[in-house]
């Protein structure tokens, strides 16, 4: 099995911090998505890998494995759990005694001192029939068990828009297409997991999963806390002042409001039920709040003034 270099995929160094590593996944996802590169036929080759590598380095606990077993880290619980039982049993073949990586080649010992070369994939594999077919005599259980295949990790942007409705996408995973229904409500970052449309199992062990995180970016219109939903609405001086109507935007149209005289600036207005759609709670719906900002009147002529001046006498 050939080393893969996850750290240099994604051009950060193995000191870097989980911050860095998801900061350098994103760009490098965004210039590589196949969709943006439609006539760039290694684009898509290029993504997957450095999907395959920020789902290793962004979880702490599979990061660990792969400093240490290198590419055999999907292993590392099944090479533990032999250098358990050989301890136990005080030795024997079935334990590890050395372990060296330096990312070009893995070497593998026995306790009697027998090398096993993990530079190839036969060497590798040789060295498991070995190990699993010595188990197998000495009636140990699952000696011939599969191992689960890779977890695949993806993100997703929707606009707040899209994220209000119910809709159908279609996804491209390695060599296949999965069409997902995105229920209406998902909160931004929020991930969700497809069982079973991960790596294939080796040794006939069971296929991966999916995981997928939204990305919904900051609307330019609504601002969105939890299921409510905030507007900003600029209103004329005149309107405050004596009252009126004002036009409304929400997530399905605009809406007429009545505005009360004598409207103050920063004056907030609860609408019930026009915020963000709630996740899987069909017809439920947060609310809507919306901020009366007054705008004062500019480039007034002379008679306009004297009008606010008699006003101000008055007063």
């Amino acid at each position: 099995m050939a080393y893969i270099d996850y750290y240099k995929i994604l051009g950060v160094d193995k000191s870097a911090s989980q911050d860095d590593i998801k900061k350098a996944f994103r760009q490098l996802a965004r210039k590589y998505h196949p969709d943006l590169n439609p006539n760039d036929p290694s684009a898509k080759e290029k993504f997957q890998a450095i999907n395959e590598a920020n789902e290793v380095l962004s979880d702490p606990e599979k990061r660990k494995k792969y400093d240490e077993y290198g590419e055999h880290w999907k292993h590392a619980d099944e090479f533990e759990a032999q250098k358990r039982a050989s301890q136990q049993a005080g030795g024997g073949f079935g334990g590890f005694q050395g372990f060296n990586t330096d990312g070009n080649g893995t070497y593998w010992y026995s306790s009697d001192g027998q090398e096993f070369t993990g530079g190839s994939e036969d060497g590798f594999s040789d060295f498991f029939e070995q190990l699993f077919e010595h188990r197998s005599r000495h009636g140990s259980r699952g000696a011939n068990a599969g191992f689960r295949g890779q977890d695949y990790q993806a993100e997703l942007e929707l606009t707040l828009r899209e994220a209000a409705h119910t809709h159908k996408q279609i996804l491209t995973v390695g060599d296949k297409q999965v069409r997902i229904t995105i229920p209406a409500g998902v909160a931004n970052r929020q991930v969700i997991k497809l069982k079973g449309y991960g790596a294939p199992g080796a040794n006939g062990g069971p296929t991966g999963d999916l995981y997928i995180t939204f990305v919904i970016p900051d609307d330019p219109v609504f601002k969105r806390l939890g299921d409510d939903l905030y507007v900003d609405v600029n209103t004329d001086l005149y309107t405050a002042i004596l009252g009126g109507e004002q036009l409304v935007n929400t997530l399905d149209g605009q809406v007429k409001l009545k505005v009360k005289p004598g409207t103050q600036n920063g004056t907030k207005v609860r609408l019930k039920g026009k915020g963000f759609p709630l996740y899987k709670k069909e017809g439920e719906q947060g609310d809507l709040i919306v901020t009366y900002h007054v705008m004062l009147p500019t480039n007034l002529t002379e008679q306009q003034k004297d009008l606010f001046r008699k006003i101000q006498r008055m007063n």
